[in-house]
């Protein structure tokens, strides 16, 4: 039960922090594209961290479930297509919960696309590949080290770094690996798929548990609280063209999750620090899409 309230004060913090920092990969291409690459980067890097929780899985005996796989064509695929709606929705998998949080009912509209996205995709998930794992191997924490002391050092004293920004992305990337520790589905974008297996299956046993719910709860309260706290609390109500148009990123946007394995939260802050090569393709596959998501519609008109 200690362990129950510990995880669920590290997902408030996260959520509270990713609120804060306006935590979103199609803000970060937006601003890379912009030749500002900082906010790209430190998202990207955010997750440097990793390596504390094996220690910590060590010293309390957990069983570490982080899993390096070997690419296959969905990493790709799933990523362009989850990257397009992304940059549609003009919001990311976490971007969308804090927007929703924020009052943005334009949000409800998405998820849903997520759920039918998700449900759509899972009766063929039978025809992808298997993706082979292994555990990642004592070299890949040593990079990992090395890493976050430069991203630790750079933040703290190279002026042109954004120092807040550095140190609030390397606290987020660490309460989702020790979260992982105790739930390795606590991401949202796990927690949809799982009701959408459920839905398909007709199977009361997929269905997340409470327990997940209540992390998704603690996740989403420290969003809100932080958008009381700036003031960035207001209802956002739209005519139903819109909620169609976001319905519709949101069904790319779970569908690609469900070809890629994962949407952009489990693949950053959990494939990208246990250094795998599907997560790494996934990553760049979803910037890709929200690059041409963004390009796109500018170069037609």
């Amino acid at each position: 039960m200690s362990f129950f309230f510990v995880v669920s004060l590290f997902l408030f913090i996260l959520g509270y922090l990713a609120q804060t920092t306006g935590l979103c990969m199609v803000r970060g291409v937006n601003e890379a594209l912009d030749k500002r690459p900082q906010f790209l980067l430190s998202i990207l890097l955010s997750g440097v961290l990793g390596w504390v929780s094996f220690f910590v899985a060590d010293l309390l005996t957990i069983d570490v479930s982080f899993k390096v796989y070997e690419v296959q064509w969905t990493a790709f695929f799933g990523g362009v297509i989850f990257g397009l709606g992304a940059a549609l929705n003009s919001g990311c998998g976490v971007s969308t919960i804090s927007k929703l949080s924020r009052g943005d009912t334009l949000m409800i509209a998405t998820v849903f696309g997520w759920l039918i996205g998700w449900f759509l995709l899972t009766g063929f998930s039978g025809y992808f590949p298997s993706r082979v794992a292994s555990i990642p191997s004592s070299a890949h924490f040593m990079v990992l080290m090395i890493l976050s002391l430069l991203v630790i050092v750079g933040g703290t004293f190279v002026r042109m770094m954004n120092t807040r920004l550095w140190l609030s992305m390397l606290m987020i990337g660490l309460m989702a690996s020790l979260t992982f520790l105790y739930e390795p589905k606590w991401t949202p974008s796990s927690y949809l798929f799982d009701m959408s297996s459920s839905f398909w299956q007709v199977d009361a046993a997929r269905w997340p548990s409470t327990e997940r719910t209540l992390f998704l709860v603690a996740l989403v309260g420290g969003m809100v609280a932080a958008a009381l706290k700036t003031r960035s609390f207001h209802w956002k109500v739209k005519g139903m063209s819109a909620y169609g148009y976001h319905l519709i990123a949101g069904v790319m946007m779970g569908s690609g999750a469900s070809i890629a394995g994962g949407g952009n939260d489990s693949q950053l802050m959990l494939s990208l620090p246990a250094f795998s090569p599907h997560g790494f393709v996934s990553v760049l596959s979803m910037l890709l899409g929200i690059v041409l998501g963004i390009k796109l519609p500018r170069l037609l008109k």
